[in-house]
């Protein structure tokens, strides 16, 4: 397999919540105004992306698979997922709040829905003032049977509400109640499942005049109590990664390139997804140089060895699936 720094074309999504933040922000080209995620690597049926660069521009993410097997995903991932990305990468743009919402576990998602389960997490770009999210219920002792009976004059007492500023990191497993409010702008990683069970949507009406559907039997068996808002408590330090997540279904970390860096992945078993979240960087690989910019992102397969940055000042999301826990070790600057 080529290896070289992977883009693909964005799958924008109108949404009722949408603003424009993606375009005005993040360069998204689009002419709509309420454009609320940006899909940009996605492997879900029906919006699977399309590579737009290099060797493989005009291939989706399913024939890069097909031909290039653990080569692109890794052997242990391409053991577990088989022709399947197992991560879901956007950009999310709330003008309004989204509806509170939870998803299932895995167990619950194959038996329900022939799918992988949701756990997700959020990082935060920007976000208006006194912008927050919803994470969880206030009252760990509430019996989700309470989710069948929310309105307007109980919903405040019910949710648990967080302010948020840029550069926060939320960690939201599978089952756990959540919504991003408005204002917010945030990078999403997710397992590949577009599947959602809607508690609450603030009593609006969509283009049609109709309240959209609530799936309140099916969240009260998905919805888990949890101790801890998932809030990652970090200090990041320049050119080095500092972890935000790291679960089974996913590793996050944060860097700051304020120079040129370059790092060893070769014993890491998985590709590698870097999402720019400030700023510009040159990635190089194989050979290969793409310049990434805010709102950008690439892959990396998992053939990669050494990778190249170079930048003034970038923050990048590094996700990658660390299934033997490697780390992977900064070479040169």
């Amino acid at each position: 397999m080529k290896v070289y720094p992977i883009k693909f074309n964005p799958i924008l999504k109108e949404k009722i919540w949408g603003g424009n933040k993606l375009a005005n922000l993040l360069g998204k080209t689009t002419e709509k105004d309420n454009v609320g995620e940006s899909w940009e690597i996605s492997d879900v049926n029906g919006n699977i992306s399309t590579v737009n660069n290099g060797e493989y521009e005009g291939m989706n993410l399913k024939d890069l698979i097909t031909n290039h097997e653990s080569d692109l995903l890794g052997i242990d991932n391409f053991k577990n997922f088989g022709y399947n990305f197992p991560l879901l990468i956007k950009f999310l743009d709330a003008k309004t709040d989204l509806s509170v919402q939870v998803h299932p576990d895995n167990t619950m998602a194959k038996r329900k829905h022939n799918s992988f389960g949701k756990t997700e997490m959020w990082y935060i770009m920007d976000s208006d003032d006194n912008a927050d999210i919803v994470l969880g219920l206030k009252d760990k002792n509430m019996s989700p049977k309470m989710l069948h009976h929310i309105n307007s004059n109980n919903v405040d007492s019910v949710f648990n509400r967080e302010k948020v500023k840029k550069g926060d990191s939320f960690f939201i497993p599978a089952g756990k109640i959540h919504a991003i409010g408005a204002g917010v702008l945030a990078a999403e990683i997710q397992q590949t499942s577009d599947i959602t069970y809607r508690v609450y949507d603030w009593d609006r009406k969509d283009s049609n005049g109709e309240k959209r559907e609530l799936h309140t039997q099916l969240a009260e068996k998905a919805t888990k109590i949890f101790d801890s808002n998932g809030k990652a408590e970090y200090t990041i330090k320049p050119n080095k990664s500092t972890n935000l997540v790291d679960c089974e279904y996913f590793t996050t970390n944060v860097m700051n390139i304020t120079k040129h860096i370059a790092k060893d992945y070769s014993n890491l078993d998985s590709f590698v997804v870097f999402m720019c979240v400030e700023g510009e960087v040159d990635i190089t690989a194989g050979y290969y140089t793409e310049n990434l910019k805010i709102g950008e992102t690439v892959l990396l397969p998992a053939k990669a060895e050494e990778i190249a940055f170079n930048s003034q000042n970038a923050k990048l999301l590094e996700i990658y699936i660390n299934n033997g826990l490697v780390q992977c070790v900064l070479i040169a600057s």
